[in-house]
Order: C-alpha cells, then structure tokens, then sequence
C-alpha cells in the first residue's frame, strides 16, 4: 500500500497523560447524573443495596487491618484508608449507587436536566439501599463469628470514638469527608481505564480516613459492627452520629465539589 493510503494510526501521548479535561468531566458527570436520576426502582435499588455492601466490605477490611494497633497513630490510618479504598473501587468499576457520590447529581439539577422530585428520589433510594447493604454485612460478620476476639475489640472502639463525636464536629467533619470522596470519583471520571481509576481512588480515600473525616455509609456499618461486637450503641446514638454526618456529606459532596465546578465551568451544553 502506497504511503499516502496507509491507515492512520492513533496518536499516542508519550507522556501517557491522557485524562479526559476538568471541563470534559464536568459534562460527563452531569450526563451521567442525569442518567442515574432516571434509573428504574428495581436496578436503583440493587444497586444501591450493593454500595452499601461494597463501603461495608472495605469497613470491616479497615478495621482488620489497623486491629492490634493504635488507632490514632498516623501511619496505622493512612494504612486503613488504603485498604479502606477497597469500598469505592468496587463501587466505580463494579458498578453501584452510592449515596455519597450521587451528592453530585445537583449538577445536573442546577441545569435542569434533573428535576427536584428525581434528584430526591435517587438520594432516599440509595441512602436506604446503602443502608440494607451496611446492615446485611454487619449481621454477616457477626454471624461468621469474625466480630470476636482482637477485631470484636477494635470494632468496640471505633463505634465508642464515633458516638463521642458532637454535632458540629460530625457536620464538619462529614463536609470535608465527601470532598474528599466526590473529588476522587471526579478523578475516575477523568481517567480512561480501570488502573487508572483505582489509583485515582486510593489518595484521596485514604487522606479523608487518615484525617479522621466522617463516611455516613461507612458509619451505618462501624456502628452496627460494633453493637453487635458488643459496644453501648443506641437508636439515639446511632441517628444521633449518621443524621449531622449525612448532612454534611450532602454539603461537602454537592456544594464542595458539584456546584463550586459547575460555577467554575458553567452550564454544560
């Protein structure tokens, strides 16, 4: 074939930097916001039951592995939150509804490509969902009898340090926890394969765990963990932690991260 009807090949970047651009993504979440807010009941629900199993798995990993350790020393945690990470990769690449990243279905809303009933509707739909999948492995694992012994112990102390946390502290920390989370699905979406978007996960997952910030879907399983490990957890006390914790996820999550790029990128046409 003469040169001048060779195929072209694709340009490669040497460089290997090849992520979608932050204007790029911001259209493809809002695309895919609008996608997830008109799911089905069936698939939004299994879906969203196995983000909540998902978050869970990656709770009990972390709690494994920082077992027999201090929990309040630096390495040990930024340790956890790698292993923590596990949750979200399997929540990206498998595929599941995470209330924590749906917060970023409010650019799609503020656009109208989602309307208020559909944004609220996928919200409760994955909250509750999450929250079926944090319990059912919570019962799981105490019914497998791993909740006994050194890691029943450290399951204790999680749930008593989540517990002592006050409202504002909870609201706060639950804010800069789902930054953090919605900036690192952010990066998943910038990325074009799957290596691409564990690595995208694993920092700023594990930045939020070694800061001590708070996970609401994470929390629904430590604190049923630990009741059922043996910790003074109540209705009051676990409401008490999830309610300003969720609040301030939706803040971190929706106006931290969805909205300040929307006013950053505009409407996406």
């Amino acid at each position: 074939m003469p040169p001048s009807q060779s195929p072209e090949l694709p340009r490669h970047d040497p460089t290997g930097i090849d992520a979608f651009k932050p204007a790029e993504v911001a259209k493809r979440i809002e695309e895919a916001g609008a996608t997830k807010a008109g799911l089905h009941a069936l698939p939004l629900t299994v879906l969203s039951v196995m983000a909540g199993i998902f978050i869970s798995l990656g709770a009990a990993a972390f709690t494994a592995v920082v077992t027999g350790t201090d929990l309040a020393y630096g390495p040990t945690r930024f340790l956890g939150g790698l292993v923590f990470s596990l949750g979200l990769v399997l929540v990206v690449v498998a595929g599941a509804e995470l209330f924590t990243g749906n917060a970023m279905l409010v650019m799609a809303w503020v656009d109208r490509k989602v309307t208020t009933p559909a944004l609220l509707r996928n919200w409760l739909y994955a909250f509750a969902g999450n929250l079926v999948g944090a319990l059912l492995v919570a019962a799981l694992m105490h019914a497998s009898g791993l909740l006994g012994g050194p890691p029943g112990e450290t399951a204790r102390k999680i749930a008593t340090a989540k517990l002592s946390i006050g409202f504002q502290e909870a609201l706060i920390r639950g804010i800069l926890c789902n930054m953090m989370v919605c900036l690192a699905v952010w990066l998943t979406v910038a990325a074009r394969s799957v290596s691409d978007k564990i690595l995208a996960i694993l920092l700023p997952i594990a930045g939020f765990v070694l800061l001590g910030y708070e996970h609401s879907i994470a929390n629904m399983y430590l604190l049923a963990a630990g009741w059922a490990a043996g910790a003074d957890v109540t209705l009051s006390g676990y409401l008490g932690n999830l309610v300003p914790v969720t609040i301030g996820n939706i803040i971190g999550g929706a106006g931290g991260v969805a909205l300040t790029y929307r006013l950053a990128y505009g409407p996406m046409k």
